[in-house]
């Protein structure tokens, strides 16, 4: 069993800033991805951005030279800097820690909300 426990979300007016970040505890396998998506109204969820233990990372186009994701692989913890955010980024953002031991599966933090808007 994981747990994932998210930090950071909040209110910023564009142009802003934030940083979320995620704790995972638990039964972690070495090999993972651990990332982000969100969810906006009347959306479906999608990925923000993912890393793997070895540094390699994926963002989707709209994020591109906004946000940075990073990890610390000793504390099993993923953050996300957000910069230059936008009103579209407004949306419920989720960790995401990817094992593939036996198959894939994911968990997945509770969502915390991030909101820009003036």
């Amino acid at each position: 069993q994981v747990q994932l426990v998210e930090s950071g979300g909040g209110l910023v007016q564009p142009g802003g800033a934030l940083r979320l970040s995620c704790a995972a505890s638990g039964r972690i396998f070495s090999i993972n991805t651990m990332g982000w998506y969100r969810q906006a109204p009347g959306k479906q969820r999608e990925l923000v951005a993912t890393m793997t233990g070895r540094g390699a990372s994926n963002y989707t186009d709209s994020v591109k030279g906004r946000f940075t994701i990073s990890r610390d692989n000793a504390k099993n913890t993923v953050s996300l800097q957000m910069n230059s955010l936008k009103p579209e980024d407004t949306a419920v953002y989720y960790c995401n820690l990817r094992t593939y031991v036996g198959g894939v599966r994911d968990s997945w933090g509770q969502g915390t909300q991030v909101t820009v808007s003036s």
